[in-house]
């Protein structure tokens, strides 16, 4: 026994000895690697403002880096238009642990962006070329570069990737439809059919008269639509109730969401009432995944014939979720994405 005890302190004595082990993430990489953005001076939490170029003139988008990933780099586009990034900061808790390298990313016109005011600027047009100019800042390309849109920025990453996806890796389009008719029709059809027949009436009401500021008709919206198709948690997460804040508070983010999808998300009004590219999604021919929900605004019907209508589509449904899956079916939802990015990664699709 002694000498066996003997031998147990002497291999602790030599394992204690060795090199520390080095806090790795799933990628290998130190974990102080993999947080370190080369900041030269003022380190600033992976925070940076994009020049970016447009018609009328040069202005800053707001980004925020996570990590420090060669193979992936994934940019979230928020929806709206203009309701920035903060109801997307779930991946958070999520993607860090991958050892994936993503990045936050507020639209021009959004709450921690620049915000002008001249509206010709809010189309589809400018904000995918916004986009690929801060592709071209965060140094990605088509060996590594995933855009992950969700509602408007589903819409957003759609278009972009029909123009520019020869510079992509992956998309994944979260809870948007290709069609905005056939998201009316859903709505219209569907949606408004599992209302009160009262409210609804008294909704409709409130939309014939254009009297949208009108409190009431928010307070009818919140628990009979948005309470049912937006977000499902009984309680809404801070970055929800950030995001539905800011929009709501500040000029310019409320008069773009206006402009574009109209007063609420009930059915749509703005510029974006007869877009549809459904006849084109045969052409994208990078890995794309679809993502439908039970309770959403959108047909999950119609987002699983989406992920048929693409070259290497793929379709996860969630079916305890709504507009926010990533939110009211957290898990099913992470864990589709995260399995989703892996096997475009490791060329399984």
């Amino acid at each position: 026994m002694r000498t066996l005890l003997v031998f147990f302190l002497v291999s602790i004595g030599m394992i204690s000895c060795k090199e520390p082990v080095k806090n790795t993430n799933d990628a290998g990489m130190p974990v102080s690697k993999y947080f370190d953005y080369g900041d030269s001076a003022v380190q600033s939490a992976g925070i940076k403002m994009i020049p970016v170029k447009t018609p009328v003139g040069d202005f800053k988008v707001w980004t925020k880096r996570f990590g420090n990933n060669p193979k992936i780099k994934i940019l979230l586009l928020h929806g709206g238009p203009a309701a920035g990034h903060e109801y997307m900061e779930c991946f958070e808790s999520f993607f860090p642990k991958e050892g994936f390298e993503f990045y936050e990313y507020d639209q021009l016109g959004a709450p921690y962006s620049d915000q002008p005011k001249d509206t010709s600027l809010w189309t589809i047009e400018r904000y995918v070329d916004e986009v690929e100019q801060v592709r071209k800042a965060i140094g990605a390309d088509s060996t590594n570069f995933y855009v992950l849109g969700n509602s408007w920025g589903g819409i957003l990453g759609m278009e972009y990737t029909l123009k520019y996806q020869d510079n992509m890796k992956a998309l994944i389009v979260a809870d948007m439809v290709a069609s905005c008719p056939d998201y009316g029709k859903y709505a219209d059809e569907v949606l408004s059919k599992q209302m009160d027949p009262k409210v609804l009436a008294e909704i409709r009401g409130i939309e014939a008269r254009k009297d949208f500021s009108n409190p009431r008709y928010m307070e009818l919206l919140m628990p009979n639509f948005y309470k049912q198709h937006l977000c499902r948690l009984e309680e809404w997460p801070d970055p929800v109730n950030r995001t539905f804040n800011h929009l709501g508070s500040m000029e310019v983010p409320s008069t773009i969401y206006t402009i574009m999808q109209g007063p609420s998300e009930f059915g749509i009004a703005g510029r974006l009432t007869n877009w549809n590219i459904k006849d084109r999604l045969k052409e994208i021919k990078i890995p794309t995944l679809m993502v439908g929900a039970k309770y959403d605004t959108m047909d999950p019907d119609a987002m699983e014939a989406q992920s048929k209508m693409v070259q290497k589509g793929r379709y996860l449904y969630c079916p305890n979720g709504s507009h926010m899956c990533m939110w009211d079916d957290q898990k099913i939802f992470m864990s589709g994405v995260i399995k989703f990015i892996r096997d475009v990664d490791e060329r399984k699709m």
